[in-house]
């Protein structure tokens, strides 16, 4: 016991003590912070991959309808509401 006290008085064990419990207690980069941070992370990566694909599948749609004349007639009348000149438009709203 004697032996353990020796080191106990020592002005760099007690700092380095001190100094480690400041940091993994009492800093703003504590180790509680630390893990909100890593979750938020992974978070924000499932995230990105998810909007990743959906990018990917919004790119593939527009090069098919910029590829196909007609898929893109039937977007334009069914989104926009476009029609031709001598056709007359007719919304039904369901309610």
């Amino acid at each position: 016991m004697a032996k353990y006290l020796k080191y106990t008085k020592n002005f760099y064990f007690i700092f380095t003590v001190l100094f480690i419990g400041w940091m993994i207690f009492i800093d703003t980069n504590d180790i509680r912070s630390q893990f909100k941070l890593r979750a938020k992370l992974r978070d924000l990566e499932k995230q990105k991959e998810f909007y990743q694909e959906r990018k990917a599948k919004i790119h593939a749609e527009r090069e098919e309808l910029m590829s196909n004349f007609e898929l893109l007639e039937k977007f334009a009348r069914e989104r926009y509401l476009m029609k031709r000149k001598s056709e007359d438009l007719y919304v039904i709203v369901e309610e």
